[in-house]
């Protein structure tokens, strides 16, 4: 039996950019449904329909949805839809974004880097996140008990890498958008925080990537699992007392001065 701090059942779980069978999203919305939670996935393809129909397979009462997150239509119809479905919203994973830094088109040295490509960049990886919310929140608030989790980058809140003024800006505003979420709703028994991977091997891990992440202090890049186990943690009942926080899982590369 789930201990109660842990206890996610009755609860309804949004998580984005679950697309991946291998990737964050994914790993987190397979752990609230075995915490509980009834969970909806959505990502930009009908592969996300295909995700669902594993969490269902493992006995999560699961919905698939497929959404263009940077369309405020679409981002409408989709919480309508979760909604409609399951009765009700009270956890939001924002989860998508770009899945690789340095694959991306919005990727570049910030001297060059055209507005339209700056745009696309904060579209994909923060207007996601506060389409997604701002749609959320009356669900959430109703209820009287919630948790938004944004999934940032330890790029931008804590380091940068070369390239990336985009993503790393973006990034960085996930955890200012949390916090403010944290203090404008706490109110109302919602927590808001951030989660900031660093190297994570998941299916779009670069060899670059895969490489670096055996560097940290740890010696490898992260499972996925390991971060949603995190990103689920804050999720649950156990955590009501934390918000406004940003947690690094990157196995101390942050910390450590020296390489190699």
């Amino acid at each position: 039996m789930t201990p109660s701090i842990f206890d996610l059942s009755g609860r309804v779980a949004l998580v984005t950019g679950a697309g991946s069978d291998a990737g964050i999203g994914f790993a987190t919305a397979r752990l609230l449904g075995e915490l509980g939670a009834r969970v909806a996935v959505t990502s930009t393809t009908d592969r996300i329909l295909d995700r669902a129909g594993e969490l269902r397979e493992a006995g999560v009462d699961a919905s698939g949805h497929v959404a263009d997150l940077t369309d405020e239509e679409q981002v409408r119809t989709l919480v309508d839809d979760v909604v409609g479905r399951h009765g009700a919203l009270d956890v939001v994973v924002n989860n998508a974004g770009m899945v690789s830094v340095g694959s991306g088109a919005e990727s570049g040295r910030l001297v060059g880097m055209d507005l339209a490509t700056w745009r696309a960049g904060l579209a994909r990886n923060l207007d996601t996140a506060f389409l997604v919310t701002r749609e959320a929140m009356p669900h959430v608030v109703v209820r009287g008990w919630g948790r938004i989790v944004n999934v940032s980058s330890v790029t931008g809140p804590a380091m940068a890498m070369r390239d990336e003024p985009a993503y790393a800006a973006a990034k960085a505003a996930m955890v200012g958008l949390a916090r403010s979420v944290a203090v404008d709703f706490g109110s109302s028994a919602v927590t808001a925080n951030a989660v900031a991977p660093g190297w994570i091997a998941t299916a779009s891990q670069t060899p670059h990537e895969r490489e670096q992440g055996r560097s940290v202090p740890l010696g490898r890049s992260a499972a996925p699992e390991e971060v949603a186990a995190v990103i689920a943690w804050l999720c649950t009942p156990g955590a009501a007392y934390v918000t406004g926080q940003c947690i690094v899982v990157d196995g101390g590369n942050s910390i450590a001065e020296e390489r190699g």
